[in-house]
């Protein structure tokens, strides 16, 4: 009993570490809050895996659930069992050496009696010898032969009564005995079998008990695993790809055919049409390597939070990020409201019973929230305002060739105002968290990209200046591949926008990058070398 229980402790013990233990698995993978990995838990597989988290947990504590009902129905049981185990053989035990003890005390007792007997015996012969040689005597007188007659019948007596107690003794242990051998001690290894026997069926129940324990949680067990199978099959990679995709458009319209450029017809070269930076660049690189139109696949270097307006990312991305600054600012006007409600429910209460608080306590407190109410409400205008803008200025569906790269105005003001995604960076900064892979799947149309393209913007050759402009606005120019210039800065044009709203300009040798068409006016030269203008 012992020996058992102690293997069922060590097997509760082996279950409550390993239940210990995958509950940390499941609590190390569990996704933390606040996290990208709780952003993420939109996507079926996501949740599938957090499904499968969560079952773990619930098969941990089945295992919980093994060595709980281990320690109550056998270990409890055992422990208990083995105390009165072993208080009953201890009694049993303790019977068997009395009996024992008063089998060995009545033998003494014969022993003593017998040789008492023995003793009288003796005696009483000498006595009747004595008297008989006093009797034959004749120099002895009557009285000392009366006394000697006298001496030998009380000895006599002696041992006569002395047989009849050895004779008694003798039937007496004759009779303890017969009890002792054939019902005594037969009694008492009955009982002591009687108790292994109860023993031994207490193991057999005990350890059907432990495998049911087991049996008994594997429909649970099943469930769990179950769980982990369906929510397996819930993963819809259709559905996280779309969501991915969504979640990443950018809302730019992929650009248009290239038209023919008619060298042999003489034409005059107007300075607001889009042209290739230079001749040798439009015969050696095709359009679709062209570095601005691949900038979403270039990897972002800066992770900054770009301006409050979100105008570094693109339509749909900005779009998305002021919606949900929208509902950002709304919830939190609600709480400030909420709360304001809550103080004036209070404040009419201390009005009506002063003796509960002073009324005038809770006004600083109302200002704050009327002052917080505020600033939030013109912050909501603030970002309407922008969303309403990029609202605008989303390309619809309609007028998907009218964004095809071509512009049909005949001015440098219009060029420059033209470009639905004004401001957007070069580098691919469609969010402030966001990989390169992210990018290849939210481009609108990766078919029309050359299979390569360089992660760097300087080109092979130095490109010639085809014009100049001047900064209408100040720009900073953090990401990679932009110029940051100053308000009123003239600089060198040496490649036109491309229909994606950066152009590229020159300060000196060494400095060149993109600023916003919209941030500039370009002045081109209409003779400029590589001049090559679209018609």
């Amino acid at each position: 009993v012992e020996k058992y229980t102690k293997f069922v402790k060590e097997r509760s013990e082996i279950e409550i570490s390993y239940a210990k233990q995958i509950r940390n698995l499941s609590k190390k993978y569990q996704p933390k809050k606040n996290s990208k990995e709780e952003e993420e838990s939109k996507y079926t597989f996501c949740r599938a895996f957090l499904t499968t988290l969560n079952e773990l947990n619930d098969y941990a504590g089945q295992h919980e659930v093994i060595a709980e009902n281990l320690t109550s129905l056998i270990i409890t049981e055992l422990t208990r069992y083995l105390q009165e185990l072993k208080t009953e053989r201890k009694s049993h035990f303790h019977d068997g050496r009395k009996a024992q003890q008063h089998i060995e005390s009545s033998w003494k007792q014969l022993e003593s009696s017998k040789r008492r007997f023995e003793r009288d015996c003796k005696e009483a012969d000498r006595a009747q010898q004595y008297f008989e040689k006093m009797d034959a005597d004749i120099n002895v007188t009557k009285a000392d032969v009366e006394k000697a007659r006298q001496q030998a019948q009380v000895r006599h007596q002696m041992a006569s009564d002395s047989k009849s107690d050895y004779s008694s003794y003798l039937q007496k242990f004759n009779q303890e005995q017969t009890e002792h051998y054939y019902t005594i001690i037969p009694n008492i290894f009955q009982k002591l079998q009687d108790m292994e026997e109860k023993r031994i069926e207490r193991l057999s129940v005990c350890m059907k008990t432990f495998a049911d324990v087991d049996r008994q949680v594997l429909p649970i067990v099943g469930k769990c695993l179950d769980g982990m199978t369906k929510a397996a099959e819930s993963i819809e990679p259709k559905t996280d790809s779309k969501q991915v995709v969504e979640s990443y458009k950018s809302g730019f319209e992929p650009p248009g055919d290239v038209e023919f450029e008619d060298y042999g017809q003489a034409m005059k070269r107007t300075a607001s049409e889009t042209s290739l930076s230079n001749t040798k660049e439009g015969k050696e690189k095709p359009t679709g390597k062209s570095k601005g139109k691949l900038w979403p696949f270039i990897k972002n270097k800066n992770k900054g939070s770009g301006p409050e307006d979100f105008s570094h990312l693109p339509p749909e991305q900005r779009r998305k990020k002021l919606q949900g600054k929208l509902d950002e600012l709304n919830k939190d006007i609600q709480k400030e409201m909420d709360q304001r409600d809550a103080l004036t429910k209070m404040k009419d209460v201390y009005v009506k019973n002063p003796q509960m608080g002073d009324p005038a306590s809770v006004d600083p407190r109302l200002a704050e929230i009327s002052q917080n109410i505020e600033k939030l409400q013109f912050e909501v205008q603030k970002f309407e305002g922008w969303l309403a803008e990029v609202e605008e200025r989303m390309p619809s569906k309609s007028d998907t060739h009218r964004r095809s790269g071509l512009y049909e105005t005949q001015n440098s003001t219009t060029v420059s105002n033209n470009c639905a995604q004004d401001r957007e960076s070069p580098d691919g900064s469609y969010t402030e968290e966001q990989n390169s892979e992210v990018q290849v799947k939210a481009q609108p149309n990766p078919t029309t990209t050359a299979p390569e393209f360089d992660d760097e913007f300087d080109d092979e050759e130095v490109l010639p200046t085809i014009g100049t402009c001047k900064a209408l606005y100040p720009f900073e120019g953090h990401n990679e591949g932009t110029i940051s210039v100053a308000e009123g800065e003239l600089l060198y044009v040496i490649e036109e926008d491309k229909g994606d709203g950066w152009t590229r300009v020159r300060r000196n040798e060494d400095e060149e990058g993109y600023v916003p068409t919209s941030y500039i006016e370009v002045l081109l030269e209409t003779n400029a070398k590589g001049a090559m203008t679209y018609i």
